[in-house]
């Protein structure tokens, strides 16, 4: 009895070994951007993505084959519209998701549902989870999803192009005489604005101005007297409503005709689509700073 318990017992290891095996051969532990180590396939080739900034990346990596999902929002480009959609990001749909059978979902710390996510690798669906904070890591995380993907040539050119382009920019506003100070309008009532520790300030920054709102963290409130008192020399607004509402603030902000901004006609629109997503992307968002903060530097004329 001993001897067959004994045998049953190796047996039993030596399956365990050749299943890890298996196991090793379709899949490979990664540590994602939170620091947890996930076990992701090889080759994914059913992907959901769960957030607009991730499917982004995956269609700018040229990997939208794998795409079978996405959240409500992923709106850009437009054939990412056509995907079935799970939710937005902070209200994922559980079963949606499962229905779509992923091998594998890609998240973002700030705004997925731990349960949801945790409940998904309960399942055997990993969640591959990036934290892109600034332009750097925002290259990384490209660099990380391409590495997923089996995309890193692609991955590498993406990433490689932002730099180039966030290089040149900053030497550009740098030969500038002067710093302007800019107050970046988000949203009309209350009245917010981008603190230092957002990609806004990060943009601002590199495109030669000074953030009004540097002294604060993440989205301060202000009133309309803080910014008559502060006076900006430039108003930058950005939001979803667009002309209409632009036309609104402007007419607003007119009624303070001191502020430099607005006694120097330097109010400005620009499309929040390039601002609120950290993907490649913003860069473009950095390009249209640097036109309206420094049109004399003539930058229409650079060549990448």
């Amino acid at each position: 009895m001993l001897k067959q318990k004994t045998a049953i017992f190796f047996i039993g290891r030596l399956l365990l070994f050749f299943t890890s095996m298996v196991i090793s051969a379709d899949a490979r532990l990664m540590v994602d951007q939170t620091g947890r180590a996930v076990d992701v396939p090889v080759a994914p080739k059913r992907v959901v993505s769960l957030a607009p900034s991730i499917t982004e990346i995956i269609y700018d990596l040229n990997c939208e084959d794998r795409l079978k999902g996405a959240t409500t929002y992923s709106d850009f480009p437009e054939e990412a519209q056509k995907l079935p959609k799970v939710g937005s990001y902070v209200y994922l749909d559980l079963e949606k998701i499962v229905s779509l059978k992923p091998d594998l979902c890609i998240g973002i710390k700030d705004g997925n549902p731990k349960e949801i996510v945790m409940r998904l690798e309960s399942l055997g669906i990993p969640v591959y989870a990036v934290n892109p904070r600034s332009l750097e890591s925002i290259q990384s995380t490209v660099l990380e999803i391409g590495e997923l993907l089996q995309a890193s040539e692609r991955a590498h050119r993406v990433a490689g192009e932002m730099k180039s382009r966030i290089d040149y920019i900053r030497q550009l506003a740098a030969t500038a005489e002067n710093q302007p100070r800019v107050f970046f309008q988000i949203g009309i009532s209350p009245i917010v604005s981008a603190g230092a520790d957002t990609f806004i300030h990060e943009l601002i920054e590199i495109a030669g101005g000074v953030n009004l709102a540097e002294k604060y963290t993440s989205y301060p409130r202000f009133s309309t007297e803080d910014i008559v008192v502060t006076g900006p020399d430039i108003i930058i607004i950005t939001s979803m409503a667009r002309k209409k509402v632009f036309d609104q603030v402007k007419s607003k902000w007119k009624q303070w005709p001191n502020i430099p901004a607005v006694k120097n006609d330097r109010i400005f629109l620009v499309d929040s689509d390039l601002f609120d997503r950290p993907t490649p992307r913003l860069i473009e968002g950095l390009e249209a700073l640097l036109r309206l903060i420094h049109p004399e530097l003539n930058f229409e004329s650079a060549k990448f």
